[in-house]
């Protein structure tokens, strides 16, 4: 039994290779070829092909952790990068970038801060710990436990994973290029409000991503229409929440094989006019007003864990996705385990 879980492994990880080798060389294509393009439709037309390709790619994988992962990596944060790549915006479009850095910022969820001058954060010690911490945190799931503190333990498991996954991706593109990368994340366990979470605290490299791609340019485009700046606001946010609930409706198919509920979607868009009632009430009341941090964070937190245990979560549970993903976590270990005993 314990053999063929890993001849099972050895064939995704050959299916995960052939996904990653025929990302470079559409990247390739990318860099020689449609770089050499002006920017706008042209260049729109000759994308195209990879982006489809980049959309396809998690179809070829099985398992649910690498294709969460190629998903995010490359169907999402890739093909932004390669859309404002096309009007000659974001990280692809220095004239002065390498191949090699070409590659590693279109493939990994980094994002370069704007500060050069100040010290990263994010220390190496810091990865071992939480590697260890998320290991120890799946040994309970294995049991019958409260759905309170299920809930729970996916919403740490989830944090620690996102922090893992990008810190890594930040520690090696560090020692390669020696440039100051953003934290995957700022402890939004600590979060004061909704808007502090999203916008300055959870996955700094989506929040990026989604600001340049779809915030900025759908209030530059009405802020000079009769909605005015405040409404163009509000409609970027919105627009905002709406394309992340996409793209999460697009991973979970990837990873479950299972038509969209529209949960996700509706997750995110319930955050979305939260922030802007929050912002609104915050505006309206003044600072005089304001809750303690005390209050608020508790409170933030709480809000987060229970609407992601109302709609976010149970896609994922009802396909068996998250003890799939147990599983599969086991499997490995057992398989790397039997390697050297």
């Amino acid at each position: 039994m314990g053999r063929g879980k890993c001849v099972e492994m050895e064939g995704e990880m050959k299916s995960l290779m052939k996904v990653w080798v025929s990302v470079l060389i559409s990247l390739c294509y990318c860099y020689f070829i449609s770089s050499k393009l002006p920017k706008g439709m042209l260049r729109f037309v000759s994308l195209s092909p990879v982006l489809y390709q980049f959309s396809m790619l998690p179809l070829q994988l099985s398992s649910v952790l690498p294709t969460g992962v190629t998903a995010f990596f490359i169907t999402f944060l890739t093909n932004s990068k390669l859309l404002l790549f096309t009007f000659h915006l974001g990280p692809l479009s220095s004239n002065s970038i390498t191949l090699l850095h070409f590659f590693s910022s279109a493939c990994f969820p980094i994002t370069q801060t704007l500060k050069p001058h100040t010290k990263l954060k994010f220390h190496p010690i810091f990865l071992p710990i939480k590697v260890l911490l998320f290991a120890l945190l799946l040994i309970p799931i294995n049991q019958k436990l409260h759905p309170t503190l299920l809930l729970s333990l996916y919403c740490t498991l989830v944090y620690l994973l996102l922090d893992i996954i990008i810190g890594l991706c930040n520690i090696l593109v560090n020692a390669a290029f020696r440039v100051q990368l953003q934290l995957p994340s700022d402890e939004p366990y600590l979060s004061t409000s909704l808007r502090d979470f999203w916008a300055r605290r959870w996955n700094l490299t989506v929040t990026h991503t989604l600001r340049h791609t779809v915030y900025n340019p759908v209030r530059s485009l009405l802020s000079d229409s009769l909605l005015g700046p405040q409404w163009a606001w509000v409609c970027g946010v919105m627009a905002t929440f709406l394309v992340s609930g996409l793209m999460h409706e697009l991973i979970f198919y990837y990873v479950t094989r299972v038509g969209p509920t529209w949960e996700v979607t509706c997750f995110f868009l319930l955050h979305g006019v939260c922030v802007v009632a929050e912002f609104g009430a915050t505006k309206w009341l003044g600072r005089k007003c304001r809750l303690h941090w005390a209050v608020t964070g508790p409170i933030t937190v709480g809000f987060v864990i229970a609407t992601a245990g109302w709609l976010f979560f149970p896609p994922l549970m009802r396909s068996g996705a998250d003890q799939r993903s147990i599983t599969e976590f086991n499997n490995v270990v057992e398989c790397v385990t039997g390697i050297f005993y």
